[in-house]
């Protein structure tokens, strides 16, 4: 347990200090607008590339588990946006840009925390398997929260034929896809190139979390209310649980099991957020979703990958 709460604390840390710099005005309030579209159009993709082209996949059940992280992914994708007319309402305290946070933070895991958890139980083998879950989940996620901030997010702009054109330009589907491409070719970066884009991708961590805590008063993880229970519900419940039952029917076992149910139960990305305030989403109630979730995470995550390994 001790791995999985020592990955978690800085992430909370650094979006309690997010909140203070802003809340005491130590920077300018020009800062956060830019350093949340440098973090989704420059840091967070650098990162997401480097982590897809060097990971390695030798012995790893790769068909296995992109069938079971794609296929629950999808089910629970399409379960929420059948039941979309049914959560808009005043009851759920959700409109449109409402929803589609609520959509992100049920599916969208943390990359971060998912590195870090895996690092720090599993070693090498985690992070193999990690790397498959991610490049199966992040281009999958990206285009599906792009498509549902068209729809619901920006409804008086939405047509169907449009909607291809921010998918595809989207940097984080974009930099998913090219490092997955880089890893199936075998290609090597130069020395010079990789070191650079792994300096990139480091600037995203800490400026991710710090744009979460800057964009979220302290009343909005009170008074958030249904919305925030329900997201904590379905992404550290409902999800691990289908992940644990298509799992096990697909044959998978031991570690590679516990990594997918423990993948699956992550909180939301900071990426949520970031995306959120680009596409006109509800950022807000993003920031108490990711929040709340993180904060569960510390208990959560410890319970999960301890239930599915046998370990109570």
């Amino acid at each position: 347990m001790g791995p999985i709460l020592a990955a978690l604390a800085p992430i909370i840390l650094l979006i309690g200090l997010g909140h203070l710099i802003r809340s005491r005005r130590w920077v300018d309030e020009a800062f956060w607008p830019g350093s949340e579209r440098l973090t989704y159009v420059l840091f967070f993709p650098a990162l997401l590339f480097t982590s897809l082209a060097n990971a390695r996949l030798d012995g790893v059940p790769v068909g296995r588990l992109a069938m079971v992280h794609g296929g629950t992914l999808l089910a629970m994708a399409a379960a929420a946006v059948l039941a979309s007319s049914w959560l808009i309402r005043p009851w759920s305290r959700l409109d449109g840009p409402g929803f589609t946070s609520l959509f992100q933070c049920i599916l969208r895991p943390n990359s971060y925390v998912a590195l870090g958890v895996a690092a720090g139980v599993w070693g090498t083998e985690g992070i193999a398997l990690i790397a498959v879950c991610l490049a199966v989940v992040v281009p999958l996620v990206n285009l599906l929260s792009v498509l549902v901030m068209l729809r619901w997010a920006r409804p008086e702009r939405f047509r169907w034929r449009a909607a291809i054109v921010p998918v595809v330009t989207n940097p984080l589907i974009l930099s998913s896809l090219l490092g997955i491409a880089v890893n199936l070719a075998g290609l090597r970066l130069p020395v010079p190139a990789q070191s650079f884009l792994m300096i990139l991708g480091s600037a995203s961590l800490p400026l991710g979390l710090l744009a979460v805590g800057a964009g979220l008063p302290l009343g909005s993880v009170k008074t958030a209310g249904p919305p925030v229970l329900l997201s904590l519900v379905l992404k550290g419940l409902v999800l691990p649980l289908m992940v644990w039952q298509a799992g096990t029917l697909a044959g998978l076992t031991g570690v590679p099991l516990a990594v997918s149910v423990a993948y699956a139960a992550l909180p939301p990305a900071p990426t949520s957020y970031v995306l959120a305030r680009q596409m006109g989403g509800d950022a807000p109630l993003v920031a108490a979703m990711l929040s709340v979730q993180t904060l569960a995470a510390a208990v959560v995550l410890p319970l999960w990958i301890m239930l599915v390994s046998g370990g109570f």
